[in-house]
């Protein structure tokens, strides 16, 4: 097993902010040469910090970054480009701040972290760039329009429960119903308050059908990048335009994820043991990216209800005495195996 020390001449720390990034410098040995420098995240900024870490280096070096997909993603590209690798690294825990707090100090700990990693368990930066970046920005625009949308709902069936207006609202709203609130106008037997209250359940009604058309909008650009970038994983079943944007984003490119096995404890989808006495059974990571989880349990769900191989494969488990539970996770496990072989072998 090779580790980072075996590999780099020198390992240079980066904490990252809004208007400045620190960087510390060590050598494969841990040792610190140079004091730790401070420059601005403009682009002359980011190319000086570049050039003062190719002045200051020999040899293979290696980057690590927090902050890699926000912060720091300009001078992540920028040395990317150069040739230069760079791994993402997370915040130190709580326990570990003995040393205290300040940029310097969380550079040398980012970097003295990737020290002590063997190869394979330094995490690539996700792609973001082209079309990796806008099915990223679609997604974040996605979940604000569904949080927005479902906000509106929320708040039209209160007013229409509360106030009546003749609408039969003990169930969810119906398209219907929402159409007919939309196009309310103002009522003569009105008075001044209710005339109020109508009109904002009109305006949200009218939300909800604005959000209804910009999500549609939304899964159209969803559905055009990835069609570009991952066109055979579109042809699985259960897999549309928003969990094949998820997968993409959480794979991002080959070499990212070392294996499938990789990519399902990712997804918190792994198997642990969680066996007592003479019990045998295990359950999932609890962990990792959730929105990868949702997007595999929304295809699992899918092909539950619409798959006569997955319902003969829920009945055989059934059979054996697997739990309900037991059996979504053995079908997710299938399902991220499947997935991750079809992204390696077919995505741009």
């Amino acid at each position: 097993m090779t580790i980072v020390p075996q590999h780099f001449s020198h390992v240079i720390g980066v904490d990252t902010h809004a208007k400045t990034h620190t960087l510390v410098i060590l050598d494969h040995l841990g040792v610190r040469h140079r004091p730790p420098q401070t420059f601005p995240t403009s682009p002359a900024g980011l190319k000086r910090a570049h050039a003062w870490i190719q002045r200051e280096t020999t040899g293979p070096i290696l980057v690590a970054m927090e902050g890699t997909g926000s912060y720091g993603a300009q001078f992540c590209d920028l040395l990317t480009t150069a040739g230069v690798r760079v791994t993402e690294t997370k915040p130190p825990k709580h326990g570990v701040r003995r040393a205290g707090k300040s940029d310097p100090i969380d550079a040398e700990h980012a970097a003295r972290h990737a020290l002590t990693l063997p190869i394979d368990r330094l995490i690539t930066p996700r792609n973001h760039a082209g079309s990796h970046a806008a099915l990223t920005v679609l997604l974040t625009a996605r979940a604000a329009l569904r949080k927005s949308r479902s906000a509106s709902n929320n708040r039209l069936t209160a007013l229409l429960r509360g106030y009546g207006f003749g609408l039969d609202v003990r169930k969810a709203l119906t398209e219907e119903q929402l159409r007919l609130v939309a196009g309310w106008r103002a009522h003569p037997t009105d008075d001044l308050g209710m005339a109020t209250i109508r009109a904002e359940a009109t305006r949200e009604a009218q939300d909800i059908h604005r959000r209804d058309g910009e999500l549609k909008a939304n899964e159209k650009g969803l559905l055009q990048h990835a069609k570009l970038l991952a066109p055979q994983l579109l042809a699985e079943l259960g897999v549309g335009p928003v969990v094949a944007a998820q997968l993409i984003v959480s794979w991002s490119h080959s070499g990212r994820i070392r294996s499938e096995a990789a990519f399902a404890r990712f997804a918190g989808i792994a198997p642990i043991p969680a066996s007592s006495g003479n019990t045998t059974r295990h359950r999932y990571h609890r962990g990792g990216d959730r929105a990868l989880n949702n997007a595999i349990w929304v295809t699992a769900f899918h092909r539950f209800h619409h798959d006569p191989r997955t319902a003969a494969y829920v009945a055989k488990k059934s059979a054996e005495g697997k739990t309900q539970i037991e059996i979504q996770r053995l079908l997710k496990r299938y399902i991220i195996r499947q997935l991750f072989r079809v992204l390696e072998r077919t995505t741009a």
